[in-house]
This record gives C-alpha cells, sequence and structure tokens, in this order.
C-alpha cells in the first residue's frame, strides 16, 4: 500500500491537526509526514471540498472535513489531537482560538492574529516554555518576522536597538488567497514582534508582493540602527559574527536561509545625523544586512521560502512543545 511507510509508528507520536488546505497548510501537512520524528497527522481540514491540500491529504491516509473547525471538532480523531495549526487567516483564527481553547488544545497560530505570545524558536522559544505563559496559543508571527528578527535579535545582543526595518520580498505566485488577505496584519504583527521578540525600541515592516516571471526567491532587508560601541573591546567584526551564528542557528531546520553578503556598517555622528521617515534622526550604527531564502520544495518549488520558513519554524516550535507535554514539563491552557 503506497501510504503504509507514513502511517508506520505513529502510535508514540503527538497527533496533530492543520486548519487550512492552502499553500502553508499543505506545505506543512507534508513535513509533518516526511521528517517529524515526534508528531504524527490526525487531519487536515479546509473549507473547499475540491482544494488541492485536502485532495493530498486524503491520498497520503489523513482524515479530512471541508467543513471547518466545526467539521475538526466532530471527527472521530479530535479527541485525541494535541496540537493544532492554523493556517487560515487572522481574522478566522480568532474564532478557531476561541473553539479550541475551549477544547484544552494546544494551538500554534500561523496567521498574523497574535493572541498568544510572539514566538521566533531561536530567539524566545525555550523562554516561553520555561515561563510557562504560551496561554494554549503560540503566535508564529509572519514569513518575513521568522526571517528577519533573528537578524535584529544577533545586534540587539551586543548593542541598543533603536530602529530596525525589514523589507519582505516574495514570488508573487508563493502567496496564496490568506496572505493576500492580511497584508495590513502583517506590516502590523511584524513590526510589534520586531520590537518585543527582536529587541528594537521601534520596529517596521514592509511586504513586497513580487510578480516577476521566473518568480523569484524570497529575498529580506533588515536595516538596524543602533547606538555606536561604547566598549573598545565590541568592534563591527563582533556584530558580524554574531549574524552569522544566528544565521546558523535558523539554518539548522531551514538549510536555504542565507547571507546574500556581509553585513554592511554605516556610522553616523551627531553632527551629521540620518534623518529617517516617520522617526526622526539618528546617529548610531546602521547594520544592513541581506539575506536570501530558498524553499525545501515539499510543496511549491524552492522559489516560495516563504513558506519553508514559516512551516519549517512552526514545525519545530510544535516538536518542541510535544517533547515538554510528554516530559510533564509543559502545561496546557484552555482546560478546567
Amino acid at each position: 500500500m503506497s501510504n503504509s511507510p507514513i502511517k508506520s509508528n505513529q502510535r508514540n507520536k503527538t497527533k496533530v491537526a492543520i486548519i487550512g488546505s492552502g499553500n502553508i497548510g499543505t506545505d506543512l501537512m507534508i513535513k509533518v509526514l516526511r521528517s517529524s520524528k515526534t508528531l504524527a497527522m490526525a487531519a487536515m481540514v479546509g473549507i473547499d471540498p475540491e482544494s488541492d491540500g485536502l485532495a493530498r491529504a486524503k491520498s497520503m491516509g489523513v482524515a479530512i472535513t471541508h467543513e471547518g473547525i466545526d467539521g475538526l471538532v466532530n471527527l472521530p480523531e479530535f479527541a485525541e489531537i494535541k496540537i493544532v495549526f492554523d493556517a487560515t487567516s487572522a481574522g478566522a483564527h480568532k474564532h478557531h482560538n476561541k473553539v479550541l481553547q475551549a477544547h484544552g488544545k494546544q494551538v500554534i497560530d500561523l496567521t498574523p492574529a497574535a493572541i498568544g505570545p510572539y514566538t521566533v524558536p531561536v530567539v524566545n522559544l525555550e523562554d516561553i516554555l520555561l515561563e510557562g505563559n504560551s496561554q494554549g496559543n503560540v503566535n508564529m508571527v509572519t514569513c518575513g518576522g521568522q526571517a528577519t528578527i533573528p537578524m535584529v535579535a544577533a545586534v540587539s545582543q551586543h548593542l541598543s536597538v533603536h530602529y530596525a526595518e525589514i523589507i519582505a520580498s516574495i514570488s508573487s505566485k508563493s502567496a496564496g488567497p490568506g496572505t493576500r488577505a492580511n497584508i495590513d496584519e502583517f506590516t502590523q504583527t511584524t513590526a510589534c514582534a520586531i520590537e518585543q521578540v527582536g529587541g528594537a525600541s521601534r520596529g517596521k515592516a514592509i511586504i513586497v508582493l513580487n510578480p516577476a516571471e521566473p518568480p523569484v526567491m524570497m529575498r529580506d532587508t533588515v536595516f538596524v540602527f543602533s547606538e555606536l560601541p561604547e566598549n573598545k573591546d565590541l568592534s563591527e567584526a563582533d556584530i558580524q559574527a554574531s549574524v552569522e551564528d544566528m544565521v546558523a542557528k535558523v539554518q539548522s531546520y531551514v538549510p536555504g536561509y542565507r547571507l546574500k553578503q556581509k553585513v554592511q556598517f554605516e556610522r553616523f555622528e551627531k553632527d551629521n545625523p540620518l534623518l529617517i521617515p516617520g522617526y526622526g534622526q539618528f546617529s548610531g550604527l546602521k547594520s544592513s544586512i541581506f539575506l536570501e531564502v530558498e524553499g525545501a520544495a515539499h510543496y511549491l518549488p524552492a522559489y516560495a521560502g516563504n513558506l519553508d520558513i514559516m512551516t519549517s519554524a512552526a514545525l519545530g516550535t510544535a516538536e518542541r512543545i510535544a517533547q515538554s507535554m510528554v516530559s510533564g514539563k509543559f502545561q496546557q491552557a484552555g482546560k478546567g
């Protein structure tokens, strides 16, 4: 039977469901089925009975429903599901989360709804688990946030970051209806996470849907404006090393994540400040970081790095939460 390898050795794994059978949800499903050693796909949920994601799930032996969150709750598999990924839209997620919390499910939110704490695995996941403040819901920010916030954090580990601005450019072909419906939420949520997780006093985010043919890979530009180093032992080479170390950490789960060139530095003295629209005059160190994200091509081709970094981050987060559940060190919210 063609799907027997997928079904093997599933009994000891934590069962999960995915709401959203579009690009992000389908890519995530394939990752769970192909590579996860701790998670088992229990259900794929959509609202379009003709969606490719539901068809693929069915062909792989995964339970499906096209009746949305109500259909998921009514599935016989629902009782054993511990973790639910939501890959729909920010607006829909509010209702989904309310229902799932009532049933005591741990939710991993891949929309910009930002109900739970912003989570960027290499920066703050362990802190969230240690503090036990997931509230039954963790938010994966956005694809742009997952790509760029680690870079802001790499600088803020050494210097006070006054302002950080990111520009995420993705192929138009990789942006599904949910992404297009959440452009405003993308910019707002990413900017807030740049501040709360990245450590910037103020953040700004921009997304560009590039219609180029052939489709281009995801590119991210990160501008970090920080104080000038007061410690004479701290140099620009140390910032470069911090960025490279963070890149290596992200590459552990997104191999196609890479720097396009070395970090570019500019110094602005108080007598010759830089004027930043919407921020004001800045004097200090500007670090310019240029990234490219090549996807693993599990669903869409390799140009869709925005899918890969989002779903890989969500998968890694779920696996780490599942480990904590098994060890008894993780308390799900929403129960009682």
